[in-house]
C-alpha cells in the first residue's frame, strides 16, 4: 500500500475544546482528525466553516473518508501548554466599554507529528501530489490561523498490514482496536479527540484515543509496519 508521509509542526498550536469558555479556551493535547482534515481541505481549496453552514463543511464533506495515522513526536504524547492573555479589539468582539474583548487561550508549545495518509483513490492521491508539490490553495495553520504550519519531510512510503503481538504501537490507537498488557508499561496518555463531525449540526464525534508503550495483546483492526513503524489508521 502507497503511504504519504509527513512532518508537522510548528512554534503553536490551539485545537479549540468547544465545551469550555468560561474563563480559559483550552486545546486539545494532539492534533485531532477533524482539524487535520481541515488543514488538508486548505492546501485542496475546500471551504471551511461559514456561518450559514447547516450540511457537512465542504473540507469533511470531500475527506472525510481519508484513512489517516498521527504519530506525536514526543516520547510520551504530552506537549507542553501554556496560557496566552492577548486583546481582541476589533470592536464587536466585547459588549464591555470600549469593545476590547480579553482573551486567555491555552496553546501548545512546539507541538511535531509524522502524518501518514494511506493514498487509496483519486482524492487522496491529488492530496499527495500537492503536498509533494509544495502547492496550496490556502495557508495551512494548526487550529487557528495565529499557528502556521510548517511541512516537510514529505514522501512516498510503503505500508505491509499486519497483526502483531507482542509489540508497541508508535501512533494514536482508537480505544477497542487493541487490547494492551499493561503490566510492562511506563506510560499512558489517553484522551477523548473529534474523529469526525455530526450531520446538519457540525459538532464533534468523539472517541478515546491511547498513545502508551505497552505492548500489544491483540489486535482488533489492521496494524501497518511502516519504516519500521506499528501504526493505526482511522
Amino acid at each position: 500500500m502507497e503511504i504519504l508521509k509527513f512532518n508537522l509542526k510548528g512554534s503553536h498550536a490551539f485545537f479549540k475544546v468547544p465545551e469550555v469558555n468560561t474563563y480559559y479556551y483550552f486545546t486539545y493535547g494532539n492534533i485531532h482528525k477533524v482539524a487535520l482534515l481541515g488543514m488538508l481541505g486548505a492546501i485542496m481549496g475546500y471551504k471551511g466553516y461559514q456561518m450559514e453552514d447547516k450540511d457537512y463543511l465542504e473540507f469533511y464533506e470531500k475527506l472525510q473518508y481519508l484513512n489517516v495515522s498521527i504519530v506525536p513526536e514526543q516520547k510520551q504524547g504530552y506537549f507542553q501548554k501554556k496560557i496566552q492573555v492577548f486583546n481582541n479589539s476589533v470592536g464587536y468582539a466585547s459588549k464591555e466599554a470600549g469593545g476590547n474583548l480579553i482573551v486567555k487561550e491555552q496553546w501548545l508549545e512546539n507541538p511535531e507529528w509524522t502524518i501518514y495518509i494511506q493514498i487509496k483513490d483519486e482524492e487522496s492521491r491529488e492530496l499527495a501530489e500537492r503536498i509533494m508539490a509544495r502547492k496550496c490553495t490556502y495557508m495551512p495553520y494548526l487550529g487557528k490561523n495565529d499557528h502556521m504550519a510548517d511541512i516537510s519531510g514529505m514522501c512516498i512510503v510503503s505500508g505491509e498490514e499486519r497483526f502483531p503481538k507482542n509489540e508497541t504501537a508508535d501512533s494514536l490507537v482508537p480505544e477497542g482496536a487493541v487490547q494492551f498488557d499493561w503490566d510492562e508499561m511506563t506510560y499512558r496518555y489517553e484522551e477523548y479527540l473529534p474523529v469526525g463531525l455530526k450531520e446538519s449540526t457540525n459538532l464533534y464525534r468523539t472517541h478515546r484515543f491511547i498513545f502508551t508503550d505497552a505492548e500489544m495483546d491483540q489486535c482488533m483492526q489492521p496494524v501497518y509496519k511502516v519504516e519500521g513503524r506499528n501504526l493505526l489508521f482511522f
